[in-house]
């Protein structure tokens, strides 16, 4: 039978009395409104069954009663213009994979009008075409703005073709790409265009996946998954979100079905799913569909928490029925919390599309249809050519059709936001003893909070908050949850998202670009973050190289519980991958530093906060570390990236500190060098890649000034030791400019070497004590070691002789 789901939307079923009684209902309003009957016979390759057409006529009494249309058949026009443009989005996506010429005359390509070397992920694409053409029905028929996610961002094809037909696309490409043949044939000519243009960048704005060319663009999309985990939390109040996402997405993440977990009405805005299930991968079917396809997944959502409803993927108007209802049941659910008949969380809306896989042109169902559906060239195959000249007339709209339609479909502006965020950022209160610089951070963000009630705040944690020194921040903020525990810092409206899955805390964090965040993690498990950061990082590069910088406020990632302090839990939680990866990424984007005491790290915080549009990953130990930078010091080595900490740095010797315990390695062996009266100095560096190479113009504005460099690093030094938090050739290889050769510079850093150890037995496993910084320095530098060593030290560094000689005994003697 057919049923009412919470959502509002009318499930199909197999029930032959249901499907007859719905017939004869849909017969009755087609014989009483000419415009819905019009509407109902279809268009092109669209046809709407008996349960979409009730939904319609459902959808046009609702807006008719609210007051957002005169009269039903406002809304019955409306859905005849998507109808058109649908079919006209599908003929131009697949023109953009195939043909190298447009005719809008609908003529039959001929053989040298199609590319020599096709490409495309057709499929998908045609499959986003009803269902990025609804959402626009949706924002005219109620006059309201929505934004968009895609998480399959190889299907931008379709948003691309759509935006261009319509005139919503940005002005550049509206003028680049005029609606003419010439125009839209420079248009096809320019997907999947290879060529580079003499600054090393594509020549065509047009990419294989989603770019900031495209309006609206908010994410790549080219990492499966991360969509699924962000897009409950981007919406603020008031703002409205329709989430494209895939059936094969949602076997590659872990985490996008606890979304339900945590939306609330009162922080975040409307969020509408749709899950575009064509049941393929690349070659095979996907999991869900092995599994019992919708019924299964159906199953499986309301276990999360969700309100999973299955709508004909291959109707734009059933789209457009499910977006609305969506919103209406998560308004009418907020409403209920607030009154007090509900509590959270409450069944969050999930549309589920079936389709098949490239539906609309030949070969669709089929594993050709993911990239090329006819499985040849029409440019060299007689079949190729017959199938897509089919294929073409059955989609083609005459011109004026579909002008008349794009025309219909006038999109409201989207809401006036400030172009940037912006924060308070008080001084933090400095501090002079030793102290834990975790705690630090714990105390100055909780102020920041403070001073900036403005802004929604999220916290992404893994895990363990608590054993990484934030108490207040969680004390104030609290795990969000569904029920609280008596006795513990939770709350139904937590801000500190907490799920034993990097990814998906840290993409609450980069969802939120609205507001303040903070991620705190494991260093050796934050790496698993490494693919969100870094697809948030490539897009917000390009939004800067094309001339609209990102206004998000600047994300500090903190790894804490590092490689250096994590002795006890075995080598798998002694890893530095996440800075050493980051540090690859361009400087300007990705800020890789490694305070070495509370007040750098405060100042760190409060430099990320002041940035935009870039992630920061802070490496921050939670032990208590002794005060070594004021608060003009920090501020300093913010500002250069390094800073002299003992002597003057023309010595002929230098050593050189990366990281918190390597400067307390530094410092002793330091120590040494002035007893035995050797002239020295000793550097810290703060935030390695800022001694690069720079690699184009953007990072050479953010790389440490010559004036910095040489003064800090001259060459006239003889020997340079680096004690290095992160893998020694890691180190050297991006701070290029401090390595003066491997017979005047050596770096001591992480080597692979671990266990169950503590601190100290982790430095000599990896042999950078300051004992190993003292024998090495004084090889390179032609003195004998036994100047600067015991007999016993040196036995020591050597293998041969007590490690305690040179670090501290974990049990000594009582």
């Amino acid at each position: 039978m057919t049923h009412i789901s919470s959502t509002g939307y009318p499930q199909q079923s197999a029930d032959g009395y249901q499907h007859h009684a719905d017939m004869m209902r849909v017969q009755q309003h087609r014989r009483h409104d000419a415009v819905f009957d019009q509407w109902s016979q279809g268009c092109g390759v669209i046809e709407h069954t008996a349960a979409t057409q009730l939904a319609v006529f459902e959808l046009a009494a609702n807006l008719e009663e609210t007051g957002k249309i005169n009269n039903k058949q406002e809304c019955y026009e409306t859905l005849i213009a998507l109808d058109e443009i649908v079919n006209q989005g599908l003929w131009l996506v697949v023109h953009m994979t195939y043909a190298k010429n447009i005719y809008l005359d609908g003529r039959d390509l001929q053989a040298d009008d199609f590319k020599r070397d096709p490409q495309g992920h057709t499929g998908g694409s045609l499959n986003m075409v009803p269902a990025y053409a609804a959402m626009m029905a949706l924002n005219t028929l109620t006059g309201q703005h929505r934004d968009w996610l895609m998480g399959q961002g190889h299907c931008i094809a379709a948003v691309d073709a759509l935006q261009l037909l319509t005139a919503t696309a940005l002005p550049e490409r509206r003028r680049r790409y005029p609606l003419t043949d010439d125009g839209l044939s420079a248009f096809v000519q320019d997907f999947y265009n290879y060529r580079v243009a003499p600054d090393g960048k594509p020549a065509s704005p047009l990419g294989s996946h989603v770019n900031v060319n495209t309006a609206g663009a908010r994410m790549e999309g080219g990492y499966l998954g991360f969509a699924g985990l962000q897009y409950v939390h981007q919406p603020l109040p008031g703002e409205r979100l329709v989430a494209f996402l895939s059936d094969g997405a949602f076997e590659e993440q872990r985490g996008s079905d606890w979304a339900a977990r945590w939306w609330r009405a009162e922080d975040s805005g409307l969020v509408s799913p749709i899950m575009i299930a064509n049941g393929r991968r690349i070659d095979q079917r996907t999991t869900v569909d092995q599994q019992g396809g919708s019924d299964w997944l159906c199953e499986h959502l309301r276990h999360q928490g969700f309100a999973p409803f299955v709508i004909d993927g291959r109707d734009p108007a059933a789209f457009v029925c499910a977006i609305y209802n969506m919103e209406q049941a998560l308004e009418q659910a907020g409403s209920a919390v607030k009154a007090g008949g509900a509590v959270y969380p409450v069944p969050l809306p999930y549309c589920i599309a079936e389709t098949i896989k490239g539906f609309g042109f030949p070969g669709a169902g089929t594993n050709a249809a993911h990239g090329l559906p006819l499985g040849s060239n029409p440019r060299r195959d007689r079949d190729a050519l017959r199938f897509f000249q089919q294929g073409a007339r059955a989609l083609f709209q005459p011109r004026e059709t579909w002008e008349l339609a794009a025309a219909r479909l006038v999109q409201p502006r989207r809401p006036i936001r400030p172009v940037a965020v912006t924060v308070n950022r008080n001084d933090p209160h400095w501090h002079h003893e030793a102290i834990s610089p975790m705690a630090a951070l714990d105390s100055y963000f909780v102020d920041l909070v403070e001073v900036n009630p403005q802004l929604r705040v999220r916290v992404g944690n893994p895990d363990e908050l608590s054993s990484n020194r934030m108490n207040q921040t969680l004390d104030l903020l609290k795990h969000r949850v569904t029920t609280p525990e008596v006795g513990n810092p939770e709350a139904i409206d937590g801000c500190v998202i907490t799920a034993l899955n990097e990814e998906a805390v840290v993409s609450a964090c980069l969802a939120n670009q609205g507001g303040l965040n903070l991620v705190v993690s494991y260093e050796a498990f934050a790496a698993k973050m490494l693919g969100a950061l870094r697809q948030a990082l490539i897009f917000s590069r390009h939004q800067k190289e094309q001339g609209d910088p990102a206004g998000w406020l600047g994300l500090p990632v903190i790894s804490t519980s590092h490689v250096w302090e994590n002795g006890k839990n075995e080598q798998s939680h002694q890893d530095p991958v996440l800075a050493e990866a980051l540090l690859g990424e361009m400087t300007d984007m990705a800020r890789v530093v490694f305070p070495a005491d509370a007040n750098s790290a405060m100042t760190c915080l409060k430099a990320c906060y002041g940035d935009l549009g870039s992630v920061w990953n802070l490496v921050v130990p939670k032990s208590v570390m002794p005060a070594v930078f004021s608060a003009q010091q920090s501020a300093q080595l913010v500002r250069d990236g390094a800073l002299c900490v003992v002597g003057h740095c023309g010595a002929p010797l230098q050593l050189v500190a990366c990281g918190a315990f390597q400067l307390q390695q530094a410092l002793r062996a330091s120590e040494r060098l002035q007893e035995r009266g050797v002239s020295h100095s000793l550097v810290y560096v703060l935030e390695p890649g800022r001694f690069r190479l720079p690699r184009d113009g953007y990072e050479a504005e953010v790389i440490a000034n010559e004036e910095v460099t040489s003064s800090l690093f001259p060459h006239t030094v003889q020997a340079r030791i680096i004690l290095s938090h992160i893998r020694p050739e890691v180190f050297l290889g991006h701070a290029r400019s401090l390595d003066l050769g491997p017979r005047r510079c050596v770096a001591l850093g992480y080597v692979n070497q671990g266990g169950t150890l503590d601190s100290d037995g982790l430095l000599f496993a990896n042999r950078c004590t300051w004992a190993d910084a003292l024998m090495t320095l004084a090889r390179i530098s032609n003195h004998k070691s036994d100047d600067w060593l015991s007999h016993e030290e040196q036995a020591a560094i050597r293998g041969e002789g007590d490690p305690y000689a040179v670090i501290r005994d974990p049990y000594p003697a009582e």
